[in-house]
């Protein structure tokens, strides 16, 4: 109940909370979570920070990854996860939705909107999926500027510079490029679409005490590794973007071909969650006891009395 009763609102930014996560021990694990429903599920299976990723995000509106979605649509998604969760979350900025003031807006609107993250990348629009070719990459000097205009809007939030440098600009072009937003004002370092456990371990060293975000997406240009890998590895954080919509697209696809070939859902009900499961995740009963505690029936005991002097 923490998103409506002030008493239980944690004092504490996102973006503090956040940034103590980071200072723990061990690497930070943030699932992907497209919803509210899916973010109360990883915060029920142990997560303790969340991401948000573009892709997931206009996928679910039935959007390709360009760059499209516009920064109040991210803030409904934002503000969504936050209050189901209550959990710190890190969000895919994309380019930052223009340039250096359109930076700045974005900032504010994210960190009030509940995020505790936040990554900008160094695409030019129309951006990509990281893990896609021909990606155009903007000006080095112009995404720094764009570093440092997110961070003189924050309070808290954490930021993040992502460089897609290395599929065209090779390692050095990369490190070159973080080295660069480091020094602009970014907290954290994440090189995107790395394809070899010699290229992460060689960046990692390149990078000594920034703090490092892998990205283990399914179906693109890195292969497998699981966190404590990429821990060895020299990173600090690592995400599953997609990987809740994807599970969920797919179960949805099986869902509709089964209503379209049997008539109904009589042959699929198994497989789905239950009104007993679905109820007790979002808490619905403890939505019911709060409403009954404050909306209770006063029965009047007498006659209303009259002021003095009314007639």
């Amino acid at each position: 109940m923490s998103y409506l009763v002030a008493a239980e609102l944690l004092r504490e930014t996102a973006g503090y909370r956040f940034r103590a996560l980071l200072k723990r021990p061990g690497i930070l694990r943030l699932p992907g979570t497209h919803n509210g429903m899916s973010a109360i599920q990883a915060k029920d299976a142990g997560f303790e920070g969340l991401y948000l990723s573009g892709a997931a995000m206009t996928a679910s509106m039935g959007l390709p990854d360009l760059g499209i979605i516009t920064v109040d649509e991210v803030a409904f998604f934002i503000r969504q996860i936050a209050r189901a969760s209550g959990l710190p979350l890190l969000v895919d900025g994309d380019t930052g939705y223009g340039e250096a003031l359109n930076v700045m807006h974005m900032v504010r609107v994210f960190e009030e909107a509940g995020a505790g993250a936040v990554h900008i990348e160094d695409q030019l629009l129309p951006k990509k999926c990281g893990h896609l070719n021909d990606k155009k990459l903007a000006n080095a000097h112009d995404m720094a500027a764009k570093v440092a205009a997110a961070a003189k809007a924050r309070r808290d939030l954490v930021i993040l510079a992502r460089t897609d440098a290395a599929a065209s600009e090779g390692l050095d072009g990369a490190v070159a490029r973080a080295k660069l937003y480091m020094e602009a004002g970014a907290d954290a370092i994440f090189p995107e679409a790395l394809n070899t456990a010699e290229m992460f371990r060689a960046f990692a060293k390149r990078m000594p005490d920034v703090p490092l975000l892998a990205n283990m997406t399914e179906f693109g240009k890195t292969p497998f590794f699981t966190a404590s890998e990429f821990e060895e590895m020299g990173y600090s954080m690592v995400i599953w973007p997609v990987s809740s919509l994807r599970v969920a697209n797919k179960a949805q696809e099986q869902l509709y071909a089964a209503i379209a070939r049997d008539g109904g859902t009589h042959k699929i009900v198994d497989q789905m969650q239950t009104r007993v499961e679905l109820y007790a995740t979002i808490g619905l009963h403890d939505y019911e006891a709060l409403d009954a505690s404050i909306v209770q029936t006063i029965i009047p005991e007498g006659m209303p009395q009259r002021a003095v002097g009314s007639k």
